[in-house]
């Protein structure tokens, strides 16, 4: 780099506050699909921590590098509703907690894939999961949640809006 492009690059940083706002990890958790919901926990926890194990570290080397903070360093996996759904569980908190643990365990800001994917329609694992996220988001610090109702291609599942709507209006367990 020249003198000038390393100044501009300091003045961004400083004066204009650039960052790199968030470097994301995106794991597949399909091979951890399991009936046994404790074995699938455990699977999910022990991939996600090998695979992630470097990734706050990898980013603070990045930014020590180019000089340039990255903020949030964060992990993304498969849709849990996919992969619990093949569970005999009726609640899939635990599956957040795990996921939750993970992320302690890497040192990232937060995980996402508490999640199902409805726009197209519903399968056993979304029900639950939808049903399981206020007492999933009260019980973690670092899990994100997410319920795709809809997309261009599909359209909007109003069954999915309606029961997002109850359970956001829903009051978290104590």
């Amino acid at each position: 780099m020249e003198t000038k492009q390393i100044l501009e690059t300091i003045r961004m940083i400083e004066e204009e506050k650039l960052d790199i706002r968030t470097i994301t990890m995106g794991i597949s958790l399909l091979d951890c699909i399991d009936a046994d919901g404790n074995k699938a926990r455990q699977k999910i926890y022990d991939k996600i921590t090998r695979l992630a194990e470097n990734l706050v570290k990898t980013g603070e080397a990045i930014e020590s590098e180019f000089g340039i903070p990255i903020i949030h360093k964060r992990i993304s996996v498969t849709p849990i509703a996919l992969v619990a759904g093949a569970t005999d569980d009726k609640n899939y908190a635990a599956f957040a907690r795990t996921l939750d643990e993970a992320a302690k365990t890497t040192g990232v800001n937060f995980i996402g894939g508490f999640s199902a994917l409805v726009q197209k329609g519903y399968h056993k694992g979304d029900h639950l999961l939808i049903q399981s996220i206020p007492e999933a988001l009260a019980s973690t610090e670092r899990v994100c949640s997410s319920v795709n109702v809809g997309s261009t291609r599909s359209g909007i599942n109003m069954d999915a809006v309606r029961e997002m709507g109850e359970i956001v209006k829903k009051k978290r367990p104590k």
